[in-house]
């Protein structure tokens, strides 16, 4: 069985002109995907009208709670130790959002607690979906 955990959360949306924008968050974590977090934003805040989530690697969120981390589409810095910057880079533009260090911390000790960090396994559902894009032969 799979356990899921989430966390409410607020964030501050940093606009280009440097206002801040209180936004509803909920935190995310299922034992069913090991290695991922999820930060699931509800539709009235995204810029399409739609629920959206934004998946990244549990190790980035750690990584980027004690220095900047990531070089892709998700990126986490501190901002001293109340804060924590998270920018998600899309087709759209970047968003900019800064969370309150210990509640990504308390979230992110919970999820330890369900799969221990380096515990996280692959699931065989990649791999029958990498044998099949590459016809086969992986």
């Amino acid at each position: 069985m799979h356990v899921t955990l989430q966390q409410p959360t607020g964030a501050r949306l940093i606009t280009a002109t440097d206002q801040e924008l209180a936004i509803p968050a909920t935190l995310r974590y299922t034992s069913a995907d090991p290695p991922a977090v999820h930060i699931d934003f509800p539709p009235h805040v995204t810029v399409d009208g739609e629920a959206t989530t934004w998946t990244f690697a549990r190790v980035l969120l750690g990584e980027g709670l004690r220095a900047p981390a990531g070089m892709g589409n998700v990126r986490v810095r501190p901002a001293g130790s109340a804060h924590t910057y998270v920018e998600f880079h899309a087709s759209q533009g970047m968003a900019v959002l800064r969370f309150a260090t210990p509640d990504l911390t308390r979230f992110l000790a919970r999820t330890y607690t369900t799969v221990a960090a380096g515990e996280e396994t692959v699931s065989a559902e990649p791999d029958r979906g990498l044998v099949a894009l590459f016809g086969g032969r992986v």
